[in-house]
């Protein structure tokens, strides 16, 4: 955790807004504080340009501890005084909302993550004094300016963007900031961290790739059960030790994390084992089959010290950023009822998902991605669940045919989740309510066109949960516009992983909100047992 005084040397201060205005501070491990005297490193917003006073004031602030400054006053050519201090000079400013792509150099950006869209007037930086490190830069007319940057010789960087609420106002941009004030300070990264996967099913190759190509993981071992699944793993990863027994790679030395992508009613005495055995842990989802099991590893990650997650992937699938985005912007105005639909009319899989004893059921299933998608959209406490559940057609496997969630949140949002086998005709994917207009999503239906070995065409219908959903946003008075996708960045957590284990960056995915899912499927299935009685979830 860092932690960053904020000092505003004006009268008309924005320390306190900005204060509690950052709703990202906690996930991206900073602590802002007005107590400088407490303070890793310092942010100094000037939005007026600093007096004589304030200038000498800035200098010692610099003098004990390293000083980014920030602030409208970068921008303004009279404050020549604080630009000659930072090591710029200044020519112009780009208009205010102006898109700003924020390049980040490695020692702001070491997992790769790209560049940040800023809407922000900033300044462009005509001259920098060759004392001057540049870490970050964004391109105007085919050349690069500085936009970040750090001065070890008086201890004062720059960051340019023009208020004091735009600086806490993007998780991006805040841990930005935190890993520049680990940078000016001297801090390190740790050893990548050695992996180990536990199980290379299914989603097997998602973790392999990603451990390839994130810096700080590193692929050191295989397990499964299976000689032709090694086998496979080793194309892709020949470097890597192989193994048939989960105990022996829990018990190598070579092994900082363990990721276990077992059947979902092994999930927690695997995570136990690995814990227990000093690793960290990352388990596919549902976490666990029960909140017990859940609260089994919290307790034992807690009182070993180590990691326990779960990869909640689907939070970054793109159409579900792309809602998530419209939500918070307050595009549909305060959202007050979700639907969320998956499925169509055909058997389930003759495989471990439909078989409830091993998957936790269907609930447990999908829900594991879209009550999570739910909870996330809403984060007000649930305070009951009920739940539905059809057995009508496919005798042969043990999940229900249908099931129908319906969760109920403290501040009276309402939200559906539907799995059916049943299905004829597709529900959208999502349907979304709000005071001022709605949001639906509706499935795509994708074919595949190629040639067979004789020429002729074939055909690859894909099941609809393969493709991201098309988003409307439809306001009050039916106007309808297409909402632009979101790309997500290309593992996007895997690279949070690697920061939190080597750079104390806390991840957005928390292995709490995973254990209140489980804990909302759980109720779900009880309730379902019982006729469809509201349950309080535990």
């Amino acid at each position: 955790m860092t932690v960053l005084g904020l000092w505003t040397p004006v009268d008309n201060s924005p320390t306190a807004l900005a204060i509690s205005q950052a709703p990202w501070l906690e996930s991206a491990s900073v602590v802002l504080t007005t107590d400088l005297a407490t303070a890793d490193a310092i942010v100094a917003v000037f939005d007026h340009s600093p007096d004589a006073g304030q200038l000498e004031q800035l200098k010692s602030l610099a003098g004990n501890r390293p000083v980014l400054v920030a602030g409208a006053a970068l921008a303004m050519s009279h404050a020549r005084e604080l630009h000659d201090y930072v090591g710029i000079s200044i020519s112009e400013t780009v208009p205010a909302l102006h898109d700003v792509r924020l390049r980040r150099g490695p020692a702001l950006d070491p997992r790769g993550e790209g560049d940040l869209i800023v809407k922000s007037a900033w300044p462009i930086v005509d001259k920098i004094a060759d004392d001057v490190e540049i870490l970050a830069t964004a391109n105007v007319a085919f050349q690069d300016y500085a936009v970040i940057t750090w001065r070890p010789t008086t201890a004062v960087g720059m960051f340019s963007l023009t208020s004091a609420s735009e600086l806490w106002s993007d998780r991006d941009i805040t841990r930005t900031i935190q890993r520049w004030a680990r940078y000016v300070r001297g801090i390190a990264e740790a050893s990548p961290v050695r992996v180990g996967l536990l199980a290379y099913g299914a989603i097997g190759h998602e973790h392999l790739s990603a451990c390839l190509a994130v810096p700080g993981l590193e692929l050191v071992a295989i397990c499964d059960k299976s000689q032709a699944r090694l086998d496979a793993a080793l194309a892709d990863a020949p470097q890597a030790m192989t193994t048939t027994d989960g105990n022996e790679m829990l018990n190598s030395d070579d092994i900082d994390l363990v990721i276990v992508s077992t059947p979902p009613d092994t999930h927690a005495m695997w995570a136990l084992r690995a814990l227990e055995a000093g690793k960290n842990v990352v388990m596919e989802k549902p976490m666990a089959l029960t909140s017990n099991e859940c609260d089994a590893v919290l307790d034992i990650a807690r009182t070993v010290g180590r990691t326990a997650l779960v990869y909640q992937n689907r939070r970054w699938d793109s159409d579900f950023l792309t809602m998530k985005k419209a939500v918070d912007a307050g595009r549909i105005g305060e959202m007050f009822h979700l639907e969320t639909f998956v499925g169509g009319f055909g058997h389930p899989c003759n495989y471990w998902h439909s078989d409830a004893s091993i998957s936790g059921g269907a609930i447990f299933d999908w829900g594991s991605h879209f009550i999570d998608q739910i909870m996330q959209l809403n984060g007000s406490p649930v305070t009951s669940v009920t739940a539905t559940s059809y057995k009508r057609r496919w005798h042969d496997v043990t999940n229900a045919d249908h099931s129908v969630v319906n969760v109920s949140f403290e501040n009276g949002v309402n939200a559906e989740f539907i799995h059916s086998d049943l299905a004829a005709v597709l529900k959208p994917k999502y349907y979304v309510l709000g005071t001022e207009g709605a949001i639906v999503g509706n499935w795509r239906h994708e074919r595949l066109l190629s040639r067979t070995g004789i020429g002729t065409m074939a055909e690859e219908l894909f099941a609809p949960a393969d493709a991201p959903a098309d988003l409307t946003l439809v306001n009050a008075d039916g106007d309808r516009t297409a909402l632009a996708p979101v790309s997500p960045r290309t593992h996007g957590f895997h690279r949070e992983l690697a920061d939190q284990l080597v750079a104390s960056l806390p991840l957005s995915v928390r292995p709490e909100q995973s254990r209140d899912v489980v804990a909302v499927m759980e109720a779900a299935e009880i309730s379902a047992s019982r006729g469809s009685s509201p349950i309080k979830p535990l």
